[in-house]
């Protein structure tokens, strides 16, 4: 019987393995250590032997202490690894967030497909996969020729364990321009790469792609036959448990480095790509509206480690003086790109509890606009970091007048990911309507008004 899987979790700021009881559906063990980006040569790239010598001593302790029947895979999009033909990297995996492929973004996107086709928005850096592609074929002329087969990122790891090489469909679809999301199948940018021969298959997550390789068994004292799940981006891997336990309408706000909104059953009417809103894919395959910004390294940037707990004074300090965080503190993402961050009426002091409300408002509050963009409605899940974070919550919950629950798992993407070994089954959460104070809805009244009129020329 399947009951211990060992989630491997790699997010853009932490690489994470976690121990997931099937039959409580609760991480029993988790280990944890930064995701170091090295500077080079020959690009940032991530440290992916410090990872993998993590992931190896944690599997042999999980197994020691608990054992494990199953290994699952999730990790952030907008990352691929180059395999020559022995299956080890042909390059570094670069950094998502390097500049380069900007250097060459005209040559680029005359040749990528139209939003239309692939529902993925042109991004900055190498958010864009094909353009990660398209800039390290030009600075390294013979990487093209000794790639023999390109992984999305959760099956990276999942080829270590396992030495089948595999894509999922949700990380090919997202925002790679690589995949079209209606249509099921690769866009057109694959052919003009040249890389339809290079492109693992595409699978779905569940699929069990293998059993762990000798030498893993041998190392971690796991079992010769543990199997290895294909694996599945992050957002999605916190979208899948209510994919299996509810209908839609419903979106889940998927929170990290990240803030991702996902609204099954939404609308891509008002999808823009300037606007940072794509189509992302699910586990089933299909297409999902969603809306995004970088609402974890806002937090970072604007708390600069000095965050304190706030109190009940501090809400009604907020309230009552209108304390705003106006967007955007990361630009070039998210739903106001081009816009330039302030504060209203004066910036609150460095570790105050009215700076730590102020800035939980503004990130439910862009988390709303993103919403708004994806066409929801039904009841609004919130997984990941933010769910414990009651004034960002509460907030939300105002803003968008819907129902909703904050989800009580440390990280709704191990659950997720652990899901995809098909057993067990989330219980349904009550989405009960909920009210608050008219101060809150008319902060978010004044917040928008105040966004708005800076959106205008």
């Amino acid at each position: 019987m399947m009951r211990h899987i060992a989630v491997i979790d790699i997010g853009k700021t932490n690489a994470k393995l976690a121990l997931v009881d099937l039959a409580t559906l609760r991480e029993i063990d988790v280990a944890t250590r930064p995701n170091r980006v090295l500077a080079g040569p020959p690009w940032p790239h991530f440290d992916t032997e410090g990872i993998w010598q993590f992931l190896l001593a944690g599997l042999a302790g999980f197994q020691r202490k608990h054992g494990i029947d199953g290994i699952s895979v999730t990790t952030h999009g907008a990352c691929v690894a180059l395999l020559d033909a022995a299956g080890s990297l042909a390059a570094p995996i670069l950094d998502y967030e390097h500049d380069g492929p900007d250097t060459c973004a005209p040559a680029y996107d005359a040749i990528r497909p139209d939003f239309d086709e692939t529902g993925s928005p042109g991004l900055p850096g190498g958010l864009n996969v094909g353009a990660q592609l398209f800039w390290q074929f030009r600075v390294n002329p013979g990487l093209r020729a000794r790639v023999a087969r390109i992984v999305t990122y959760p099956q990276y790891w999942a080829h270590r364990l396992t030495g089948i090489a595999a894509a999922d469909v949700t990380s090919v679809g997202c925002h790679t321009d690589l995949w079209n999301p209606v249509a099921r199948r690769p866009s057109r940018l694959v052919d003009r790469l040249a890389i339809a021969g290079k492109l693992a298959p595409v699978r779905r997550p569940d699929e069990v792609l293998g059993t762990v390789l000798p030498g893993i068994a041998a190392a971690t004292g796991l079992p010769a036959p543990t199997p290895v799940v294909c694996g599945i981006h992050d957002s999605n891997a916190s979208l899948y448990p209510h994919l299996v336990s509810r209908a839609g309408p419903f979106s889940v706000v998927s929170t990290g480095t990240w803030v991702v909104v996902m609204s099954v059953g939404g609308s891509a009417e008002a999808l823009d790509p300037a606007r940072d809103s794509l189509i992302n894919v699910d586990a089933n395959g299909a297409p999902v509206p969603s809306a995004r910004f970088m609402g974890g390294r806002t937090y970072e940037l604007v708390q600069r480690g000095a965050a304190q707990r706030a109190k009940p004074e501090d809400v009604a300090k907020a309230l009552r003086e209108r304390l705003m965080l106006l967007p955007s503190v990361v630009r070039g993402s998210g739903p106001f790109p081009a816009a330039q961050s302030r504060w209203l009426p004066a910036e609150p002091a460095p570790g105050s509890g009215a700076r730590e409300v102020a800035l939980s408002f503004h990130l439910a509050l862009m988390t709303a606009e993103c919403l708004t963009i994806t066409g929801a409605c039904g009841p609004v899940i919130v997984e990941g970091p933010f769910a414990r974070n009651t004034f960002y919550c509460d907030m939300l919950w105002a803003a968008t007048g819907r129902g909703g629950v904050a989800s009580g798992s440390s990280t709704g993407t191990s659950i997720g990911a652990a899901l995809l070994f098909g057993v067990g089954k989330p219980a349904s959460v009550p989405d009960g309507p909920r009210t608050f104070p008219a101060a809150y809805v008319q902060y978010a009244a004044a917040w928008r008004k105040a966004v708005a009129s800076r959106q205008k020329p």
